[in-house]
């Protein structure tokens, strides 16, 4: 199976990303109106939006061993994109920045179903 320009698979999950486009290319009218009217009743359901930084396996001796200070080793490297999950649904993934002392994540891939 080949993907359309643009678009990556990951290999863990079967998931496929597809680049943002630009933000400031803007939706046709009719569109943008018809898609808000539509989801108007749930505009204020609230999600829960979860962002992982990686993951590790450790024994629970060695859990039961940890103290203030202790490092975890993950499963990224330093500058490797997060996973953005939505109420446990992984929708695309990015990188961590730095906004007024606390921390954020910016968007970089939207995941497709496959």
């Amino acid at each position: 199976m080949t993907n359309p320009p643009g678009q990556k698979p990951d290999p863990q999950s079967g998931v496929t990303f597809e680049d943002m486009g630009s933000p400031d290319r803007p939706l046709p009218p009719e569109t943008g109106a018809k898609m808000a009217s539509d989801l108007e009743a749930v505009f204020d359901v609230p999600v829960r939006i979860s962002v992982v930084l990686g993951r590790t396996r450790i024994p629970i001796a060695s859990l039961l061993k940890m103290d203030v200070g202790t490092v975890l080793e993950l499963n990224r490297q330093v500058g490797e994109a997060v996973e953005i999950y939505v109420n446990d649904r992984l929708v695309a993934r990015g990188e961590i920045v730095l906004v007024e002392n606390r921390l954020g994540v910016t968007m970089t891939e939207i995941a497709r179903a496959a």
